[in-house]
């Protein structure tokens, strides 16, 4: 397997702490059902810069993704009496947001842009980087944008799907079992769609792989 696909490949699984947080957010949720609606702050406090960064990643426009995820929120509270705890409210309030912003994206025709530098792991974005290539210094900087530039020429051929799937699990960090979840799709869906990205991406950026 080459660097790229490596690279590409990993898989992260869900915090064990997730289910925790879940039952946390769960009592929260029936407060807000029982009438206390000032509990619904905690979770916007909780999720507000988690949505809006997957929003933002999915629009790479800050204006947007301030709307998009303050309308998240809109939704969800409107719809909270709906919530049944079936699944973790932290994927139920992102299935709604990245549902917003897909309409969003489909009514606008926007472009979904990728950077390095929106990956929210600074670790896993150096390390990805120099999985790529040895270079340093102004050499390094070149590459970099170089290679952000053939990125985000790769992702436009990617339906918004593919790259929505690619945009929460590389840069945002959710497992298979929580894009299915978000995406309203089986585990099988989002690994396929993922191993096509992956395919596309390693075909553009051949030129662009270490030895």
């Amino acid at each position: 397997m080459n660097v790229l696909a490596k690279a590409l490949s990993k898989t992260l699984v869900a915090s064990p702490e997730r289910q925790v947080e879940a039952d946390s957010d769960w009592t929260i949720v029936q407060r807000v059902q029982a009438g206390d609606v000032s509990a619904f702050d905690q979770l916007i406090r909780k999720y507000r810069e988690r949505v809006y960064g997957v929003v933002y990643n999915m629009t790479s426009n800050r204006e947007d993704a301030a709307d998009l995820t303050q309308d998240a929120f809109i939704k969800a509270f409107q719809s909270i009496h709906r919530f049944e705890g079936q699944s973790s409210f932290f994927t139920w309030l992102y299935r709604i947001a990245v549902n917003g912003t897909l309409s969003h994206l489909r009514k606008n025709r926007l472009r979904t842009f990728f950077s390095f530098e929106k990956i929210h792991d600074e670790d896993k974005a150096g390390e990805l980087i120099s999985q790529l290539t040895d270079k340093k210094g102004g050499d390094r900087e070149l590459f970099v944008k170089e290679l952000q530039e053939k990125l985000n020429e790769a992702l436009q051929k990617l339906s918004i799907k593919h790259r929505t799937v690619v945009t929460l699990f590389e840069i945002d960090g959710l497992s298979h079992e929580e894009i299915a979840d978000v995406m309203e799709c089986s585990v099988g869906t989002v690994r396929s769609r993922l191993h096509y990205a992956k395919q596309l991406l390693q075909s553009e950026l051949q030129g662009y792989m270490r030895p």
